[in-house]
């Protein structure tokens, strides 16, 4: 039988739960209502160019041409890609099941939108494969941590700005991609011992 304790303990983690999803929505509708012309068609563009992780692709296709510490760099963030890709699609997105946020009620800037997915919102995709890559890639190729890192938060905002996620999902997706980047870094470093 619960005690009282345990019941304290169960309203409070439903709250923190609802104060949560409090602030995504609400941090979703700010970016959604501010004015930015400027950002707006490069933000699409970016997130458009994300989709199926074009954009790692060819960065990894470009690291495979310039050598062999490059080259092991490209295999493991693609190697990192995959496992983020799969989890977030196959696992996530199945478990959680959250719709897309309603553009039409809550944004009033429709030419920064792109398609709206057919698969639920939670985690993104996106991040999680973009993350993945460059936390796989960062540490075999240091001088493109930072880059890369910077690519991948834009491509994460990216998602929310064209209205196709909330701010929750872009953090869920980022986690999700550093922890699959970690477990190939984990494993190649395994694999050179």
């Amino acid at each position: 039988m619960p005690t009282m304790s345990d019941r304290r303990q169960k309203i409070s983690a439903l709250s923190l739960v609802s104060d949560l999803a409090t602030m995504d929505q609400a941090l979703y509708e700010t970016v959604t209502v501010t004015r930015t012309p400027a950002l707006d068609t490069a933000l699409r563009r970016l997130s458009a160019a994300a989709d199926h992780s074009k954009i790692s692709f060819a960065v990894a296709a470009g690291l495979a041409l310039c050598g062999r510490r490059p080259r092991r760099a490209a295999a493991m963030g693609v190697a990192a890609v995959g496992v983020a890709s799969a989890t977030a699609n196959l696992l996530g997105k199945r478990l959680v099941r959250r719709p897309r946020p309603h553009r039409a009620e809550d944004s009033p800037f429709p030419g920064r939108h792109v398609p709206m997915p057919d698969s639920a919102s939670f985690p993104s995709g996106h991040t999680a494969s973009a993350v993945a890559f460059a936390a796989a890639v960062g540490p075999a190729f240091p001088v493109a941590a930072v880059p890369l890192g910077l690519l991948a938060c834009a491509v994460g905002y990216s998602r929310v700005h064209t209205g196709v996620h909330y701010p929750g999902d872009v953090v869920a997706g980022a986690l999700l991609g550093t922890g699959s980047a970690a477990l190939i870094v984990a494993l190649a470093s395994r694999a050179d011992v």
